[in-house]
């Protein structure tokens, strides 16, 4: 894999696709600054190695030029973040951003304005990108987050660069450790799908059957699962049209030998709320008027034991409606057996929004292996998709 590190950057203009699209408080604060973070070991090596620094990135969905969504809003941040001053480009191509690149020093950094902006950059445009290339001597790619979107600052650019085209730190880590788990997993792996539609990990279950050992199935799917099985689910989610495909996915498992665990009790309760009256019960035996919004126990004592003997673990997806204290414990429990399983020496890999979030939220963050930054990437490269923004780099 070509990264920066294959490259001396002294006296070189690096321009790098970052993803900086964070969230802003009503009065435009960062209040998450992961994504700045995980970028600063590669502007860090460029810039200790004596080159200069372009940053570019969207922040929201703009139509066209509006305020709220300018770069302008977490400048303090990223100074705050790499512990130095940051020069800013009005727009990401033109006049003032071609002025200042032009006049960058060594170990300087310029940030430009929000690529999205222009329509240009969402459409793939090669002039646009053309107009970005002009304004560095390297292109690094290090926004995973947007890995999958053939767009002109993340797949284009690469085209006006054959030969000094890289990818950054974290991209770079990223792949890495999503091949841990399709490619070079020790055994036995297992994956832990949660979530609330089954519909939407379908292509993933596909690509992952041949290379786990284990699938542990929680969340809202569970129910699809369980209907299809001929269980009572009451009131809990489910998605009628995909029962055929649930009993399809459980065959497959079965031919190739992967070992499926379902939820066999949960935490069902009369309203989906925090306040609503519980009850523990048989996953197959749910009352109407009731609806599962937690794993329960037993469940647990399963999950526990297969994760505590994995060796490659993913997690994609919270197994309760972890945002409700009361349906909270599961996600809580998996995290806490990842942690375990990790600390004894098994590979985990957290991604995928949800996943993420209950990671973050309740402090395991630095107990497991590697946690994405590319919720909808991750879940493509899982699904064996060749995501642009990689494969520009390396053709």
């Amino acid at each position: 894999m070509k990264t920066i590190n294959n490259l001396d950057f002294k006296g070189k203009k690096a321009i790098i696709r970052v993803d900086f699209n964070v969230p802003l408080d009503e009065n435009f604060n960062v209040t998450d600054a992961t994504r700045i973070e995980a970028a600063k070991p590669t502007i860090d090596k460029i810039l200790n190695d004596g080159g200069s620094v372009i940053l570019m990135s969207h922040l929201g969905r703009p139509k066209g030029k509006e305020e709220k969504y300018s770069i302008k809003h977490i400048i303090a941040k990223v100074s705050e973040v790499l512990g130095r001053e940051i020069l800013f480009a009005e727009d990401c191509i033109g006049s003032d951003a071609h002025s200042k690149a032009s006049n960058l020093q060594p170990n300087q950094v310029l940030l430009l304005e929000n690529l999205r902006f222009h329509s240009e950059e969402e459409a793939g445009d090669s002039d646009f990108a053309k107009k970005l290339a002009s304004l560095g001597d390297v292109f690094v790619n290090d926004a995973f987050g947007t890995a999958h979107r053939a767009h002109a600052s993340t797949t284009i650019i690469a085209n006006f660069f054959p030969n000094d085209k890289f990818f950054g730190l974290l991209l770079a880590k990223e792949i890495e450790s999503i091949n841990k788990v399709l490619k070079d997993s020790q055994k036995p792996v297992t994956a832990i799908l949660g979530g609330s539609k089954v519909s939407s990990k379908i292509t993933i279950i596909e690509n992952i059957l041949d290379k786990v050992d284990h699938m542990i199935i929680g969340g809202g799917m569970t129910f699809t699962f369980i209907k299809a099985l001929g269980g009572s689910i009451g009131d809990s989610i489910c998605e009628d049209d995909k029962l055929e495909l649930a009993l399809e996915i459980l065959k497959q498992a079965k031919e190739k030998g992967v070992q499926i665990h379902i939820p066999v009790d949960v935490i069902a309760a009369d309203a989906f709320s925090n306040d609503a009256n519980t009850q523990i019960i048989d996953v197959t035996k749910i009352p109407d008027g009731w609806q599962g919004l937690d794993a329960g126990p037993k469940s647990l004592e399963i999950f526990e034991e297969v994760i505590l003997k994995s060796k490659t673990i993913l997690w994609n997806g919270p197994v309760g409606v972890f945002e409700m204290p009361s349906f909270a414990n599961g996600t809580i429990k998996v995290g806490e057996y990842i942690a375990a399983a990790t600390k004894n020496g098994a590979f985990s890999l957290v991604g995928g929004g949800d996943s993420v979030s209950a990671v973050k939220q309740f402090g395991f963050e630095d107990q497991v292996s590697y946690v994405s930054t590319g919720g909808g990437a991750m879940l493509e490269m899982l699904e064996g998709k060749t995501l642009p923004g990689i494969q520009a780099i390396i053709q």
